[in-house]
């Protein structure tokens, strides 16, 4: 079992059950999967860089990446629909937590000039979103053998109905949110 799951199953859900007031331990959300994705606007000139940036995000996540492909044609873009331009993965059980425990620990504290992810970028249904500008700042990556930087969003999904709820979640989790106050 991954060492966050495990500290969520034994530390983190009966805290979190206390902090929130609930009376049902399954009424405590909980991280459903996580959605890694990076656009490649140049892939529609250079079908090569869309395979670089499938091999790179697979290194990312531990698992096989997909191309994703335009879903309509936009002529002033030059693209047509089905032309890949991007990839992403989606994570799910024992590699989502093991993914997740590598951005906490390792890949976040690498980005430069870092002040804290902003605590406002919930969907409104408990879903946290943001963005990384460097893909390098994971340890997978070989410095030597990258061609370009590359930025990627990841997405975090959980089962709570509600932002403030799904914060709690993230932030038992470690993850270093800027305080409220400056916001």
């Amino acid at each position: 079992m991954s060492r966050l799951l495990e500290m969520y199953k034994t530390t983190l859900r009966p805290e979190l059950m206390s902090k929130l007031k609930l009376s049902n331990m399954y009424e405590v959300p909980k991280i459903e999967k996580i959605i890694l994705n990076m656009g490649i606007g140049e892939g529609k000139d250079d079908s090569k860089l869309i395979d670089k940036a499938v091999e790179d995000l697979s290194l990312i996540a531990g698992q096989k990446a997909v191309k994703t492909k335009a879903r309509k044609a936009i002529a002033g873009f030059k693209i047509r629909a089905g032309m890949p331009l991007g990839a992403m993965v989606t994570l799910r059980n024992k590699i989502m937590y093991e993914f997740l425990d590598r951005l906490i620990n390792i890949a976040i504290p690498r980005i430069r000039d870092f002040r804290g992810l902003n605590p406002n970028s919930f969907d409104g249904n408990g879903n946290y979103s943001f963005g990384i500008k460097e893909h390098i700042i994971f340890p997978e990556i070989n410095f030597d053998k990258i061609e370009k930087v590359r930025g990627l969003d990841i997405t975090i999904c959980t089962t709570s109905k509600q932002n403030k709820d799904a914060l709690e979640l993230l932030k038992t989790f470690n993850m270093p949110f800027t305080s409220n106050k400056e916001n």
